[in-house]
């Protein structure tokens, strides 16, 4: 076995400080870089096996594009762990370091992983998304007897999945906040994950990958645990506190607020039905109250429900 890998995160949040802690268990020398460091330079490099990405979404094309000036190991492999959408583009991170690194491996790592129940050791599972040599080197050097890892070579899937469902989990919060029960909750998820099969297939994922732990596993992490920042932020809108103080109130950074109007906007643009996804964005633009976003799903027409993995159309 070759020697546990050195490397670089990107990212001092509390994604970031998680997977330090991580891989500084499975005995990987971690160099950990916040944007309060200063600029990246060669430094930084030295040595690095492995770079993983942890930034918020609006940093990573700044970070990618000032990477990409430096002097790289042809052997570095790239770790996206980033869930978010670029609201200019279209973009995700893995699509930004695609573009500015297209010269290295690039993996995506993604699932229901709560940071406080890693950080307590707790066992959980992720997928990495990405060519079968690259998961490989991450699974090897991250996977542990407490955190499975599996491998996936549908990318932009397990990326997806990841992406969409914190819109559900703000969803959620709102559902719980207004003590609308484990019913209202259920339905949101599952019809959340309809969602997330239309959009994310659309977008190149293949459905199948919707069904595992970067689709439907991290939407039932995200969508039920007070843990979850995009829960917390959908729980202080049904408290009646506007998306300011929602933001306030919530340590971190809730993707799900800005993936919400990205992701509306692309339905807009391609004709697809993401109800619940819509009102999201209402309640968050101030267009609805969250009482009058539920009322308008309850309001939809009646459909027959069809199960997404087969071929007929979804309702």
């Amino acid at each position: 076995m070759p020697p546990p890998p050195t490397v670089l995160i990107l990212g001092v949040g509390h994604w970031g400080q998680t997977l330090s802690y991580l891989f500084r268990k499975q005995g990987c020398t971690v160099r950990l870089w916040g944007r309060s460091q200063g600029p990246l330079n060669q430094d930084w490099f030295e040595n690095i096996q492995l770079v993983v990405s942890a930034l918020p979404i609006k940093a990573v094309r700044d970070v990618a594009q000032a990477i990409a000036t430096l002097q790289l190991s042809p052997n570095l492999t790239l770790v996206s762990a980033t869930k978010g959408l670029e609201a200019d583009t279209f973009s995700t991170a893995a699509d930004i370091w695609q573009c500015y690194c297209p010269q290295h491996p690039l993996v995506v790592l993604s699932g229901p992983n709560l940071a406080a129940e890693l950080q307590q050791g707790l066992p959980a599972a992720a997928v990495v998304g990405g060519e079968a040599i690259a998961t490989q080197r991450v699974q090897d050097a991250l996977g542990s007897a407490t955190f499975r890892l599996y491998s996936n070579e549908d990318r932009r899937g397990v990326e997806m999945g990841g992406i969409f469902k914190n819109v559900i989990a703000i969803a959620c919060g709102v559902n719980d906040s207004l003590g609308l029960g484990i019913n209202a909750r259920s339905a949101l998820i599952t019809r959340g994950l309809v969602e997330m099969v239309r959009v994310g297939s659309h977008w190149g994922g293949e459905v199948s990958t919707f069904y595992g732990l970067s689709g439907l596993g991290d939407l039932l992490a995200t969508c039920t645990s007070p843990l979850s920042r995009n829960y917390q932020v959908g729980w202080h809108l049904g408290q009646g506190k506007s998306l300011p103080q929602a933001l306030d109130l919530t340590h971190g950074t809730a993707e799900g607020v800005n993936t919400a109007l990205v992701l509306y906007r692309y339905a807009q643009q391609h004709d697809l039905e993401i109800p619940i996804t819509a009102m999201v964005a209402a309640v968050l633009q101030g267009q609805l109250t969250p009482q009058a976003a539920l009322g308008h799903l309850l309001e939809r027409p009646f459909k027959p429900e069809t199960h997404p993995m087969t071929n007929a159309p979804l309702p």
